[in-house]
């Protein structure tokens, strides 16, 4: 398994990706991973994550946006030290891709910016390079 972690101005997002075999249907072109979200404030005020926004690029170079509001149907409040996790997923029809993203936090004061989700792997164990003979 590998996680990934990145902070931006005191939040910490931390992604773990991990491939869903049992959801999957490599002979069939769909590939399903779940990835699981940390996020920290390690700052000293409160912040809160209003919006999303998702890149996800296949094995092809496709590329699919997704932006929402919150995630998994909630908009966390993170007060200093706190923290909020969730699982989600992720469909390809291809066996490898890359997710990267970011989320809008909004301050007590009405500051908006945006944290950085970190670019992360979503590899099967189906893609496999072709060997030369």
């Amino acid at each position: 398994m590998s996680m990934y972690s990145r902070i931006t101005r005191q939040v910490r997002v931390t992604v773990e990706p991990t491939f869903l075999e049992d959801q999957s249907s490599p002979e069939e072109g769909h590939f399903f991973w779940a990835y699981h979200v940390r996020i920290e404030n390690e700052g000293g005020e409160p912040v809160q994550l209003t919006h999303r926004h998702w890149r996800i690029t296949d094995a092809l170079g496709r590329l699919q946006e997704v932006r929402g509001e919150g995630v998994v149907g909630e908009q966390p409040v993170l007060e200093p030290g706190g923290a909020f996790e969730y699982t989600s997923g992720c469909p390809l029809t291809t066996p490898s891709g890359i997710m990267a993203g970011s989320y809008l936090m909004l301050t007590p004061g009405g500051e908006r910016f945006a944290v950085e989700i970190p670019a992360f792997s979503l590899d099967s164990p189906h893609d496999r390079p072709s060997r030369l003979n």
